[in-house]
């Protein structure tokens, strides 16, 4: 899968003229970098958060046919149940032990981290705000998937959304969203 990106590529996915991909690169909106040459180039994960911040609909060409999700909870069960009903649209693992996660969350980098309430002894507020702090994982989509009343600090902290862990058509519909599959 392509990497970079010009700003001519770019451009076509925003559906704007050239000059405009300039003026967002250049007032920071969107991460880039010059070549020797000068040339704007953008990586791909840079685009595609700049496009799902923006409500884009992200293009088959940035994104694998499935989108990335790592499910983090200390519930077994509720896993098991969630994997199950968010399958057929994501490539999803699943984790108990918050460290594997964010281990494996930094070494893949998935398209999105569903994190629970408190996991392991490690709170759920604090994952989030360790996940959105770090430039490696930045641009993953985080949500706090918790019928906890913490779901306001977990936005403040960084999560795209929160979602009532018994309500699972939502975080599917959530995930949909954030990825820019929802036309």
């Amino acid at each position: 899968m392509k990497e970079l990106f010009t700003a001519s590529d770019v451009a076509r996915f925003c559906q704007v003229d050239l000059k405009t991909i300039h003026n967002w690169a250049e007032r920071g909106e969107i991460r880039h970098f010059r070549t020797p040459g000068r040339h704007m180039r953008f990586r791909r994960a840079d685009v595609i958060d700049f496009l799902r911040k923006y409500g884009y609909p992200v293009p088959a060409a940035l994104v694998p046919e499935k989108p990335r999700v790592v499910l983090l909870h200390d519930d077994a069960e509720l896993l098991e149940r969630t994997q199950t009903a968010l399958d057929s649209l994501f490539d999803v693992q699943t984790f108990t032990d918050p460290l594997r996660a964010l281990i494996a969350t930094g070494a893949e980098a998935p398209d999105a981290v569903v994190v629970g309430a408190m996991v392991d002894n490690v709170d759920g507020v604090r994952l989030v705000g360790s996940l959105q702090s770090s430039a490696s994982t930045r641009h993953v989509r985080v949500i706090y998937f918790s019928d906890d009343p913490r779901g306001q600090e977990a936005l403040a902290a960084g999560a795209s959304a929160h979602v009532a862990q018994t309500d699972t058509p939502k975080l599917r519909d959530t995930l949909e969203a954030l990825m820019g599959m929802k036309r």
